[in-house]
């Protein structure tokens, strides 16, 4: 059998073993995160959030073929989309590494011997099947995500760039370099990770065309691929649409031509002018200017999926982020500037002061009615204090908090450049990107997100002795360690092998293992240094590196090779082929897959679909939903969109409240939601209006009416307004103190309130706005509260953070994952302790007919968000169930106690687990049920026994850690031991101080304080 066909049956059983790996653990329905959003939009050909992936979208949309009409099949398929060019990027990878292999221990004209054909594909199998189950990548593998098909093509522009060294002396080689740059161009419709391979495929180009190389040309290569990549990322991707833009601004209000008049004579220009340039090249024998520019032309055509982006924009779709619609806006969509920028080589650090605002001389434009129009100048702040390479920059409180508390920085301080390159290499590489890199080859602590505590989310061996210098004694590892799915030991093996791989390689092939190492740092470290990333992300961010993870997956194949030749020295060389292939598949791919098989199957869980649901089944019909962050937005998009349920909610994320493009599609009709009551109209709040006001204390008695306050801050007038510093005249706030008359007739009317209870209606809505200024966003929720006239049940996402309630707390009423406005009396017990009013016949209703639980109790592996859900679900049926009690609807209460056990998992999910089951436990005292409430404080105790003592021995060697923890259990624990101890369990309560009592003697010295009351 000769090499080619070895190679290829090889290469395709592992692209069938990755597939049907991903295809087994992939999630039946949308995840968290973004997969919402990108099922939602390529099932209807939608816009996604800045800059867009209209080539993901167009192949997802493919893969939805496959569902045959079954909506709730459609997300499915898309997870298959992922599967599947995953299991095609070990293919590429797979081959990649037995190019490499072969290229290294087969010389030109030699005979390719048993021994050598075994040690390669062996080679190839071990790399290619360890990143098969290496951790990132396996978790993007699974969802509908761009990096699966982002790490397809890149797999696939590394291996055609080592197909064009192997035939690059033959005639028509360069074909597989035009090849690479049209792939490069399809990729930027996917995600732009792709260019960060361009300067290693520098270096192949260099290493092929010359025969010897030098420090010089290396150099010079090294500088052109980073000029190459630069080209291709600001050249052609935001020159090329910013040059049209302007040419565009040119035509139209110079010349008062149409819109698009100028794009259209730019694309002409440019046409021609490659053209020409090819046809030179031709007629001159000009071959890297010919390559060159037709591998331009195809970048171009490659990226032309983004017109994707302006048709459908211009359709009006549902979701249509940003509207790219025109020259101006689709450049603005390209250049992320809904996300702001960071300083990457000078800027101030977190406690620099503002001293003044900069005009950077760039006018913004939007479209109007015939023309372009102003909308402001884009400004920046001044700084005192500035640092080269500034990496604590982020200002925001938290953050400042962060950087002093990692650096060990005094209030004083103002960190230098040592003291931020410290900063970098210790958090931005060291916890950022080291600390996945060995989750991935080393293993994983647990599926917490980790934020510097030292024992949530850290990488670990299983080598306890050596674990212990890191992260202090392993002896008693606690329940959130290893009863944890993600509890993955690797003992450093794939990292030995990696290394053992990296160490041969550069003995054996200086120049390819240089490339290797290229790829390694501009897909790893380069990122770090590029993102610049502030501390306390809402996720872990590894699938940003899968790329250098993909680079030491070729090492750990080609140490098969490094092992293979220190077994030849013992057996024959076929024997010692075989031995080291069998060992490197033992301590790579199959021990990675025993280890993170659990903690990876999500084929169990349907936690996003089935909450995205409850928080459309918690409104009343034709509600509006005001929510937050992705995870309460995104799978809501998914299950309206693509599934068709609650078509008649309209979904209102506060995030993308402030932008003008936004409001427009909530005055259109979508789905079955009418237009929202919003009387602005777009030359009210279009970019550049209204974009902050004020707020002017005007010392107003009493509380103004919301529909007052709306047409003061919509006036035009200039004695409405106050000036500002730069000269201009701007609407204002002049109280905070707002209230929204209430005719209790329109209430019952309209369904809010049931007539039985319109005696607690309130005559006047009064509240105190929480905030100094009103952005556009916020005008348009005041203009929906003024107009609404209670047609529409209003409510908030339960994750929406308090201060977005607008000051409204007090009259919302929780209905399940909703809060929902209503004009009654507040509870002033309730308001007084902060406790979450309840509106409970709704919630009582919903809980147990409409909701469903994602499977959460039989699921394999419940991931973080969805572990994070069980808090909120065990809250509301405690909640639910303490209000019954209070009621005297004790038989509704038991009911609800007997859901909870029906559909809620047992298991404790870190200490937040703890909480949340003693108040269903002082509920389940109150009802009788003594044996279940015993049975929760028992297991609590002993779960917060074994934590606590963990973190007590680690404080021991490595000072306090976890101190939020041990009070919050030590403090649950109290409460535990007074609870059972005033129901009459005396040996529930007695063993309980027990614990308290053995903790307290042993954290003592930390919490002196602490003893029960």
């Amino acid at each position: 059998m000769n090499y080619s066909k070895v190679n290829n049956i090889v290469g395709w059983i592992c692209f069938l073993i990755a597939t049907i790996t991903y295809v087994l653990t992939l999630e039946p329905s949308a995840s968290f995160w973004d997969c919402g959003e990108f099922i939602a939009s390529a099932f209807r050909m939608q816009v996604v959030h800045q800059p867009g992936a209209p080539l993901f979208l167009m192949l997802q949309r493919f893969f939805s073929v496959f569902a045959a009409g079954d909506l709730t099949k459609i997300a499915y398929w898309m997870n298959v989309g992922s599967a599947v060019s995953s299991g095609a990027t070990i293919l590429f990878l797979f081959w990649t590494i037995t190019a490499l292999a072969k290229k290294t221990i087969l010389k030109v004209g030699e005979e390719l011997t048993t021994a050598k054909l075994i040690s390669i594909m062996g080679a190839g199998a071990v790399g290619a099947l360890a990143y098969t189950y290496s951790d990132s990548f396996w978790f993007s593998a699974v969802e509908s995500e761009v990096y699966a098909q982002s790490s397809l093509f890149t797999a696939i522009v590394f291996w055609a760039i080592l197909k064009w060294e192997a035939h690059a002396d033959e005639p028509r080689a360069d074909r597989w370099l035009l090849f690479i740059a049209y792939i490069m161009g399809l990729s930027i419709g996917i995600h732009l990770l792709n260019l960060l391979t361009i300067p290693a495929l520098a270096f192949v180009y260099y290493f092929k065309r010359t025969e010897k190389a030098t420090a010089t040309g290396v150099i010079k290569t090294l500088i052109v691929g980073i000029l190459i990549l630069a080209v291709i990322q600001y050249g052609i991707i935001q020159y090329l649409v910013s040059f049209g833009a302007y040419f565009d601004l040119f035509f139209v209000n110079t010349l008062g031509m149409g819109f698009g008049t100028g794009v259209l004579f730019f694309a002409i220009l440019l046409i021609s002018a490659l053209v020409f340039g090819i046809r030179y090249s031709i007629k001159h024998q000009k071959k890297l200017l010919n390559l060159g520019l037709i591998s331009t032309v195809l970048i171009i055509f490659g990226y032309a999926s983004f017109s994707m982006i302006i048709i459908r924009a211009k359709a009006d779709p549902n979701l249509n982020n940003s509207a790219p619609k025109d020259a101006f806006s689709f450049l603005s969509y390209l250049n992320r500037e809904q996300y702001g920028d960071r300083p990457l080589l000078f800027g101030p650090n977190y406690n620099s002061e503002r001293v003044g605002v900069t005009d950077d001389g760039k006018t913004i434009w939007r479209k109007g009615k015939d023309k372009y129009e102003v909308a402001g100048k884009k400004t920046d702040y001044e700084y005192n204090n500035n640092t080269l390479l500034p990496r604590m920059y982020s200002d925001d409180a938290r953050h400042a908090g962060f950087y002093k508390e990692w650096m060990h920085l005094d209030d004083a301080k103002n960190p230098n450049l040592v003291d931020n390159v410290g900063f970098l290499f210790s958090y931005q590489i060291g916890y950022m990107y080291m600390r996945y890199f060995m989750w991935n080859f080393a293993g994983r602590q647990n599926d917490e997100q980790g934020q510097g505590s030292g024992y949530e989310g850290e990488w670990i061996s299983g080598i306890k002795p050596i674990d212990a210098l890191r992260q202090g004694s392993q002896a008693n590892l606690p329940p959130s360690t290893v009863d944890n799915n993600a509890y993955n030991r690797f003992f450093f093996l794939p990292l030995i092998i990696g290394l053992l791989g990296a160490v041969w390689h550069f003995k054996r092939n200086q120049k390819d293992a240089g490339v290797v190492a290229l790829l390694f740092f501009f897909t790893g470290i380069a990122i770090v240094l590029y993102l610049n990333q502030k501390p306390l992300e809402p996720r872990e961010r590894d699938y940003a590196y899968v790329g250098s993870f993909y680079a030491f997956a070729i090492w750990i194949g080609l140490g098969v090779l490094a092992i293979s030749d220190w077994l030849f020295k013992k057996l024959t060389p076929t024997t010692g082929a075989i031995g080291a292939t069998v060992l490197g598949l033992l301590a790579a791919p199959v021990i990675m897959a025993e280890q993170g098989w659990d903690d990876h199957d999500r084929s169990t869980k349907l936690v996003p679909h089935d909450i995205a649901l409850d928080y459309l089944q918690s409104c009343a019909p034709n509600a509006i939903l005001f929510t937050y962050g992705d995870n309460d937005t995104y799978p809501l998009w998914y299950i309206q969109e693509v599934e068709n349920v609650r078509p008649d909610v309209r979904i209102v994320n506060l995030s993308l409240f402030d932008t003008d493009w936004y409001i427009n599609g909530l005055r259109q009709k979508q789905n079955e939601s009418a237009p929202l009551p919003i009387t602005m109209k777009p030359e009210q709040y279009v970019q550049g209006e209204r974009d902050v006001m004020p707020y002017d204390d005007y010392k107003i008695a009493g509380a103004i009416e919301l529909k007052n306050i709306v047409d003061l801050l919509l006036s035009p007038n200039d004695d409405d307004k106050v000036a500002m510093q730069d000269g201009t005249k701007s609407n204002f706030l002049p109280t905070k103190n707002l209230k929204i008359t209430i005719n209790p007739q329109e209430v019952v009317s309209t369904g809010t309130v049931p007539a039985a209870d319109a005696a607690k209606i309130v005559p006047e809505m009064d509240w105190t706005f929480n905030k100094g200024y009103v952005t556009k966003g916020t005008l348009a929720m005041f203009d929906i509260l003024a107009h609404n006239n209670w047609k529409r049940p209003i409510y908030f996402a339960s994750t929406v953070p308090s201060e977005q309630y607008i000051g409204l707390d007090k009259y919302l009423y929780s209905e399940g994952l909703a809060l929902r406005l209503l004009p009654l009396k507040p509870d002033t017990a309730t308001t007084e302790d902060k406790a979450e009013q309840l509106n409970t016949p709704a919630l009582y209703n919903n809980v147990m007919t409409k909701f469903k639980w994602g499977n959460m109790k039989t699921a394999t592996y419940l991931d973080p968000q969805s572990s994070d859900d069980t808090f909120i679900f065990t809250n509301i049926f405690s909640n639910l169930t303490g209000s019954l009690i209070k009621e005297g609807k004790l038989g509704e209460a038991k009911k609800v106690v007997d859901k909870y056990y029906e559909v809620m998992p047992q298991k404790f999910f870190g200490i937040r687990t703890v909480v949340v089951k003693f108040y269903m436990a002082e509920n389940l005292y109150k009802l009788g049920e003594t044996a279940r409430a015993n049975e929760i404080v028992t297991q609590s105790g002993d779960y917060i026994n074994k934590e606590l003592s963990h973190l007590a021995d680690v404080s021991q060697t490595k000072g306090l850690t976890g101190s939020q923890n041990i009070q919050t259990g030590l403090y649950y624990l109290d409460r535990m031991i007074r609870t059972s101890k005033a129901a009459g369990q005396e040996k529930v309560s007695n063993n309980l101080q027990k614990i308290f009592t053995g903790l307290e003697s042993r954290l003592s010295m930390f919490f002196p304080q602490q003893s029960p009351q």
